[in-house]
């Protein structure tokens, strides 16, 4: 899709999506999660959010779509973080605007990225959970989002921590990308060059 045609969409539903994000930070604080300890959970939700607003054009197959897609990245953890469930995330969509159609696609992508249970971080995040993401339309690319996000925010920290999650996510950069690549046409599936290479370049 045209990033113009992409973001006239996003400029004439910024009400709607303003709602979205709304609703994001609530269910989150409403569980009082943090990002990094100290940092209202939303604050990662909007990292997420805008990768996916720059983006999204590369990957999106048509208008209808992108409402999902913007859910799906602010929704993203509420599922495996804020006591939501799959049937609870398609409620919230279609009660903030969304058609039931675009209420289960956001349900579908949040519910790939949530993580298994598991005792450890590989665990968690096994060949289970990444061919759920690959079968799923524009989870892949949400998931590229996080990691984006996630990278950028590591990067930009000086302390300890930060500088052990940086090295985790270098270190984990060729395997992942291959666990979340789709071997397809549809571009829904797609990864786009340049989020690889802005992770690269962090």
């Amino acid at each position: 899709m045209e990033k113009a045609r992409f973001e006239r969409f996003i400029l004439t539903h910024t009400e709607l999506l303003e709602s979205i994000r709304h609703a994001a930070h609530q269910l989150h604080s409403s569980v009082n999660q943090y990002y990094d300890g100290d940092k209202p959970y939303a604050y990662h939700l909007d990292m997420v959010a805008e990768a996916a607003r720059e983006f999204g054009h590369e990957v999106c197959d048509q208008e209808e779509d992108i409402l999902p897609l913007l859910m799906g990245a602010w929704f993203h953890d509420s599922i495996e973080d804020a006591r939501f469930s799959y049937n609870d995330m398609k409620k919230e969509a279609i009660r903030l605007g969304l058609t039931p159609e675009q209420a289960f696609m956001a349900a579908e992508i949040v519910y790939a990225l949530t993580n298994d249970k598991g005792r450890t971080r590989a665990e968690r995040a096994g060949e289970k959970y990444f061919s759920g993401i690959r079968q799923t339309p524009y989870a892949p690319f949400c998931k590229m989002c996080d990691r984006l996000a996630n990278t950028t925010y590591s990067a930009q920290g000086t302390d300890d921590s930060n500088r052990r999650m940086l090295k985790v996510y270098k270190d984990e950069m060729p395997a992942f990308l291959q666990a979340i690549h789709v071997e397809a046409d549809d571009i829904r599936f797609r990864i786009p060059e340049r989020m690889v290479d802005a992770i690269s370049k962090l």
